[in-house]
């Protein structure tokens, strides 16, 4: 069995980004234990955006804090959990996350995950100004039946599987690629009352027999038009979110990384997620990611 440590070494992986990746593996392995045996009720708090945090967004958001601070390379975080952009040190990495997407579903036992977003910052840098296309790496966990995660760098080829076994992540998938075939994770169906467009959408994917496949949580339906190898994952926005729901930082630009390092597509309607500028840490974004024949079709309806 081929260990996350020993793939970035075979796969020439630039020493600090590897130890980077090595870190954020470590905070997977702590998340996945709290959420066996943690509290799942609510914090009590809300965090930068005004929703209400569960004790479990803060616990794993704690996590990853205390697991970036042991790596001397890494100097700003930025969560989702969080106001503003957070120095913890001189390094020259930032790790941008979403520590526990789709927390909500903990209480009733499906799956949520971690999104992770690593970049160069340089000295004194900031996420403001970046572009998805700046990753170095993204980073998608999912805290399921099994712990796993899909990992994907600027440099490399592919996206690639590891599952925690026996303490340890290991490789399990090594040739993660999306065509095209009929599945659908269509988020936000309130818009179809406002949208026509979006409704025939809905329709076509309806009437042409496509599986229905939507928890709830973006991780885990990603995740797995990424392993199915087809389908489309849709958030359009609509008038409580007119700029979109998602944001593109934390949760969109990662996932579009990873999709397209697997032969898919990321787009917000009509522009790639990773060229999208940030403007701001809380900046939203619509999002259709998927096999590239889908995202095309959702711009041709949407348009």
């Amino acid at each position: 069995m081929t260990t996350f440590k020993n793939f970035l070494s075979e796969k020439g992986v630039q020493e600090d980004l590897a130890s980077v990746l090595l870190t954020m593996a470590e905070s997977f392995k702590s998340i996945n234990a709290q959420i066996r045996t943690a509290e799942v009720g609510k914090a009590g708090s809300s965090n930068a955006y005004g929703e209400e945090q569960l004790a479990l967004d803060v616990l794993s958001d704690r996590l990853i804090q205390d697991e970036c601070k042991k790596n001397s390379v890494i100097g700003l975080l930025a969560s989702e959990e969080l106001p503003e952009e957070m120095k913890i040190g001189d390094g020259s990495f930032g790790v941008a996350y979403d520590p526990l997407d789709g927390s909500s579903l903990v209480d009733v036992n499906l799956a949520v995950g971690t999104i992770v977003g690593i970049y160069d910052l340089g000295e004194g840098g900031s996420f403001i100004g970046k572009k998805g296309d700046e990753q170095l790496a993204s980073m998608a966990a999912v805290y399921g039946p099994r712990t796993t995660f899909l990992v994907a760098t600027r440099d490399g080829e592919g996206v690639y599987e590891f599952t925690l076994k026996d303490g340890d992540f290991v490789l399990t998938n090594d040739s993660v690629k999306v065509e095209e075939g009929k599945m659908f994770a269509p988020g936000n169906l309130r818009a179809v009352n406002e949208s026509p467009k979006y409704f025939e959408l809905v329709k076509y994917w309806m009437d042409e027999q496509y599986t229905l496949r939507y928890s709830g949580g973006m991780v885990p339906d990603v995740t797995q038009i990424l392993l199915k190898g087809k389908g489309i994952f849709s958030y359009p926005p609509y008038s409580k979110y007119p700029q979109g729901k998602l944001r593109l930082l934390f949760e969109c630009a990662p996932l579009g990384m990873l999709m397209e390092k697997a032969g898919g597509a990321a787009r917000d309607g009509s522009v790639r997620i990773l060229e999208k500028s940030l403007e701001a840490l809380e900046q939203r974004t619509p999002i259709f990611v998927g096999s590239k024949d889908e995202v095309r079709r959702c711009e041709e309806y949407l348009a």
